[in-house]
């Protein structure tokens, strides 16, 4: 079995004349928060996206457990324990708590109302959305049918994170997740990743925030022109160390950490 919970050998991605991925590679480790960082333009969110079903690469593949996958949606990802939270945070405002955590994984009623009439659980669903709400310790959330639109941006955050947290039986994926954020709420933020990884759960973050990754990331990969200029432990280079790879005024003595 590998050690590796999610991996990518050799991913290629074309738009036209540009490649966006040149035979890039990634691995993530069970338990750990991996940092994905790079340069406007980088790649970043290609490599993320293909690992996430969102787009599939032209060359190269993606393994799970050690088993080649091929995701064809960001569904199918879905099903197969990876969650992803973007930066645009995918809620929708007019909605309540409950309702934006399980969109497009509604419980029904069981019975002839379930069945016939396609009668949701909003019971059920409201439970278990507070305990997961609890679990992740944001109780200041104290009505989980309010409307999303009512909270502050850290508390959507929270919502979009115990939403990946509550489906990700194998992988959350976070993508900017403290940008737009003040100091207070990113704070409660990086308490949410840590608590994942607390939990078992292996976090990729994809961030701008130096002091954040740092902080938080167990190992850091640094990706620059479509692929991997480098994978660190923070213990061993500074955040000024990091940008210089990153710009490629710098290589990383130790590619693979």
């Amino acid at each position: 079995m590998s050690e590796f919970i999610l991996e990518a050998k050799g991913l290629v991605k074309r738009f036209g004349r540009v490649v966006a991925l040149d035979s890039a590679d990634f691995e993530l480790k069970a338990g750990e928060i991996l940092a994905v960082i790079g340069d406007n333009g980088a790649g970043k969110s290609t490599l993320i996206k293909s690992l996430s079903g969102a787009m599939i690469p032209d060359e190269g593949e993606v393994l799970l457990n050690g088993e080649r996958v091929m995701f064809s949606s960001p569904m199918a990802a879905r099903a197969a324990g990876i969650e992803t939270v973007y930066q645009n945070l995918a809620l929708s405002p007019a909605l309540s708590i409950a309702d934006n955590m399980f969109m497009g994984r509604e419980i029904r009623k069981q019975g002839f109302m379930g069945r016939v009439f396609r009668t949701l659980d909003k019971k059920t669903m409201d439970k278990l959305a507070r305990d997961k709400l609890s679990e992740l310790g944001l109780m200041t959330i104290q009505n989980i049918r309010q409307p999303v639109e009512t909270l502050s941006g850290g508390q959507r955050q929270g919502v979009a994170v115990a939403r990946a947290a509550a489906f990700g039986s194998r992988v959350v994926i976070l993508d900017e997740p403290t940008a737009a954020l003040g100091v207070k709420e990113s704070r409660k933020v990086l308490d949410l990743i840590l608590g994942l990884r607390e939990r078992g759960l292996p976090v990729v973050l994809i961030s701008h925030n130096m002091p954040h990754v740092f902080e938080v990331a167990d190992r850091i990969h640094i990706h620059r022109l479509g692929r991997r200029a480098a994978l660190i432990n923070p213990g061993d280079y500074s955040m000024s160390d990091a940008v210089a790879i990153m710009t490629g005024a710098m290589t990383a003595h130790a590619v693979a950490a």
